[in-house]
């Protein structure tokens, strides 16, 4: 559906953009990272709102690296909404299909839960009920590929949590392509089959959300997706040794390094690392615990109380980088 083949964009002193990325039909792929990573660079060169230095952009077999915006059969979903004052809901459909087809445009909106709404101006919708115009809007246009760019930001977490999966559920069952991209981990492992994670402008890893998350090749990777704890460790023929345990690591053979992971990744054993809780952390079902470990302080996800010590041993081979990533 979508292919990047050795893009590349210079922005002078700011740094040099440079991607390869293939994007099967019907596939959402969420591009993650931290701001000034490059996403909505990637996002506008798809769309043809920048034209690349070097390389080429394909949708299925037509090369469409230096073709206008309008000529891409693409629809953009904005974070702002980017709704027209003056037109209803409704409107908005009619006025970006092909065919103008009232019935369909009222399915459509029914089908991203504004049935009955079709009447009403902007001024007269919620944040949710705007977006959810936006939505439809880009699917009334039957895009080749959907660009989503920080959708959900503007809306407060629960009304961002229930419309991330719906618009998910809907662009599957249409079977829309998609380009999501977003700084929120949690939209990437809720909504995506896949997550490009992009840092200083290129793609550092590409995999499942759960592969990500599980096994980051690089800090950059691994930071993206948070709940990270890191501690600076020496690493010695591919073990790492801390307060007289010795644990297996994935990463460098030798030398100095960040010993990375997971919240989950460390769970009470008799053999394990001793630690003193220092202080406990409730949300969402989950007990949080923030822990000495001797060589550094850490976040576990522990039944433990305070001033309690506990023997922590890792539930999966853990990973080492270098400070650089």
């Amino acid at each position: 559906m979508l292919q990047l083949e050795q893009v590349t964009k210079s922005f002078g002193k700011a740094g040099v953009f440079e991607v390869n990325l293939h994007l099967e039909h019907g596939e959402i792929l969420a591009v993650l990272g931290a701001s000034g990573s490059g996403k909505t660079t990637l996002l506008n060169l798809v769309a043809g709102l920048v034209v690349p230095d070097l390389g080429r952009v394909y949708l299925g077999q037509e090369e469409v690296t230096r073709q206008p915006p309008e000529k891409r059969g693409l629809a953009y979903v904005f974070q702002d909404h980017a709704l027209w004052p003056h037109l209803s809901a409704l409107d908005h459909l009619l006025l970006v299909m092909k065919r103008s087809d009232r019935a369909q445009a009222q399915r459509l909106l029914a089908r991203v839960g504004l049935a009955g709404l079709d009447a009403r101006k902007p001024h007269q919708l919620s944040g949710g009920q705007k977006q959810r115009v936006a939505l439809a809007r880009a699917l009334a246009a039957r895009p080749r590929l959907l660009l989503l760019d920080e959708p959900y930001s503007s809306l407060d977490p629960v009304l961002r949590e229930e419309l991330r999966l719906e618009v998910a559920s809907i662009l599957r069952a249409e079977q829309v392509s998609a380009l999501h991209v977003t700084h929120d981990p949690d939209e990437a492992l809720a909504v995506a089959d896949r997550v490009a994670v992009m840092d200083g402008g290129r793609i550092v890893q590409m995999d499942t959300p759960a592969g990500v998350y599980a096994q980051p090749q690089t800090l950059p990777a691994a930071r993206a997706f948070g709940r990270l704890n890191l501690l600076a460790v020496q690493v010695q023929g591919g073990r790492v040794h801390l307060n007289g345990q010795t644990w297996a690591v994935q990463g460098l053979q030798t030398g100095a390094g960040l010993l990375a992971f997971r919240y989950e990744d460390l769970q009470p054993g008799p053999e394990g690392l001793l630690a003193k809780v220092l202080a406990v952390y409730g949300g969402r079902g989950e007990r949080l615990c923030r822990l000495d470990l001797g060589v550094g302080e850490a976040v576990v996800a522990l039944e433990a109380a305070p001033g309690e010590q506990v023997r922590l041993a890792p539930t999966r081979v853990l990973t080492v980088f270098t400070a650089q990533g």
